[in-house]
């Protein structure tokens, strides 16, 4: 009985969840950032392109 009360009071594994969670979501928060500059730089790419072709 002690020792399941010793786990339930240990709140390390809480704290490295969270930290895992944390880390998921700025993960998230930057690929989607990525996806969106990306293809906002393909564009920009492709118009220095037909814009040199055409000088």
């Amino acid at each position: 009985m002690q020792f399941i009360r010793k786990m339930l009071k240990n709140e390390k594994g809480a704290t490295a969840i969270e930290y895992g969670l944390i880390a998921a979501l700025i993960a998230v928060a930057a690929i989607s950032a990525m996806g969106a500059l990306g293809s906002q730089l393909e564009n920009t790419f492709e118009n220095v392109t037909e814009n040199m072709k055409a000088s």
